[in-house]
C-alpha cells in the first residue's frame, strides 16, 4: 500500500513539473525598420554617370540578418523602374545614363522574408554633354490623396516640384475633369503650388500638372484622381 503511495505522489511530481516545463514565449518576429537614404541627395546633379547609392542601416529588434533593396527608376511612379538590386551592404554603384533624370527608394527585408516599407523616394539627374537646362523633376501629389473620397464640394488641388537647376523659374499648368485623360487646361502658368477648384457631389475627377521652366522645358506628370461623395 505504501508502495502504491509512493508512486502516486511520484506520479504527481513529475506531471506537476512536466505540465508547463515546455510552454515558451512565442518569439513574434517583426519587420525591419525602414532605411534613410543619404547619396545621392535629393535634388542633385550628378557629375558622373557612375553614380553611388548610399543609405543607413535599417534595425532589427529579433537581430536578423539583414537584405536591402534597391530600385531606380525613371519616374515617381516606379512605373519604368530600370534597376533592382538587392545587396546586404548599404551601398551600391550602377551605371545610368546621361541627362536623364532618375528616382531611387530602398526597402529591408530581413532573414525570415518581412520587409519594411519603402523609404522615402529621393531624385537626382545625371549630366550631359554640353546640357544647358535640365528639365524639371515630375510633380508630386500633396492632396488631395490619391483614389480619396471626398464629402466636399470645394477642395484645394496641392503639388509640389523642384528643378536640379535651381535658378530656373518654375510655373504650373493644370489640366483638370472627369475624363480619364484630362484635356481641359482650367490654369496656365500657375505660380502658386496650390489651386482651388468646385466638385460636384458623385463624380470622380482626374488632374495633372505640367512642370514649365523659363528656358522652354517642361515636365508632364502622372495622372491623379479623386471622387466626391
Amino acid at each position: 500500500m505504501k508502495r502504491l503511495l509512493y508512486i502516486s505522489i511520484f506520479s504527481l511530481v513529475v506531471v506537476a513539473c512536466s505540465s508547463g516545463g515546455d510552454d515558451q514565449p512565442e518569439v513574434i518576429n517583426a519587420a525591419p525598420t525602414v532605411p534613410s537614404l543619404t547619396a545621392p541627395a535629393d535634388n542633385k546633379l550628378c557629375l558622373n554617370t557612375a553614380v553611388i547609392f548610399e543609405w543607413k542601416p535599417a534595425t532589427d529588434v529579433n537581430n536578423d540578418a539583414i537584405t536591402y533593396q534597391l530600385q531606380v527608376a525613371k519616374d515617381n511612379l516606379f512605373t519604368q523602374i530600370i534597376n533592382t538590386e538587392d545587396v546586404q551592404i548599404l551601398s551600391k554603384s550602377i551605371n545610368l545614363e546621361k541627362n536623364t533624370a532618375y528616382y531611387w527608394r530602398v526597402k529591408s527585408t530581413d532573414s525570415k522574408g518581412l520587409s519594411s516599407a519603402y523609404s522615402s523616394t529621393s531624385k537626382f539627374y545625371t549630366s550631359g554633354e554640353a546640357v544647358v537646362n535640365h528639365l524639371p523633376f515630375s510633380p508630386d501629389l500633396v492632396a488631395p490623396n490619391q483614389n480619396v473620397v471626398l464629402n466636399t464640394l470645394n477642395t484645394t488641388l496641392k503639388w509640389n516640384a523642384t528643378d536640379v537647376d535651381a535658378i530656373d523659374v518654375l510655373t504650373y499648368d493644370i489640366y483638370f475633369g472627369t475624363t480619364l485623360n484630362p484635356t481641359t487646361k482650367i490654369k496656365e502658368n500657375s505660380t502658386s503650388k496650390s489651386f482651388d477648384v468646385t466638385l460636384e457631389s458623385s463624380k470622380e475627377y482626374f488632374w495633372r500638372i505640367v512642370v514649365k521652366d523659363n528656358k522652354g522645358g517642361e515636365t508632364t506628370g502622372q495622372i491623379w484622381k479623386f471622387k466626391t461623395n
